[in-house]
């Protein structure tokens, strides 16, 4: 079984998508593993997107995800980062199909609702930032 580190932007929380995200998730079979809400701080979003760290738009990101509160989860499954991708859908609004999270809930680039791990070192990494051990369930 593969996991996934999915997170609810602060623009999702505030429009009360929360429920809505989970619930797609939870009806594909995907088992939910950690959640928490949390307001990330600073270090915690500059590490979260430090890949993105030498981009002109670093710092607004940072901003954004450290604007309010954030729905941090795990996910399980069989090719489960894959999967949530496909769920999530394109960065890009005008690129996003209908029928995912982004096609079917925003218009904004920076403002895309949900953050899916893009590949297994990125789960690993984003699941250890946000979450100890203890928080997951088996």
């Amino acid at each position: 079984m593969e996991r996934t580190y999915i997170m609810v932007k602060p623009d999702g929380v505030q429009r009360r998508l929360v429920g809505e995200i989970i619930r797609r998730f939870e009806t594909r079979g995907l088992k939910l593993v950690a959640l928490k809400m949390v307001t990330p701080t600073r270090e915690i979003a500059e590490k979260h997107y430090a890949a993105h760290k030498e981009r002109p738009f670093f710092g607004e990101l940072v901003d954004f995800v450290t604007s309010g509160p954030v729905v941090a989860m795990v996910w399980e499954g069989t090719e489960a980062i894959k999967l949530s991708r496909s769920m999530i859908g394109a960065t890009k609004p005008l690129e996003a199909l209908s029928g995912t999270i982004r096609g079917d809930y925003t218009t904004e680039l920076q403002t895309n609702l949900v953050h899916g791990s893009d590949a297994p070192e990125a789960a690993t990494e984003e699941i250890a930032l946000w979450f100890t051990p203890q928080e997951l369930t088996a």
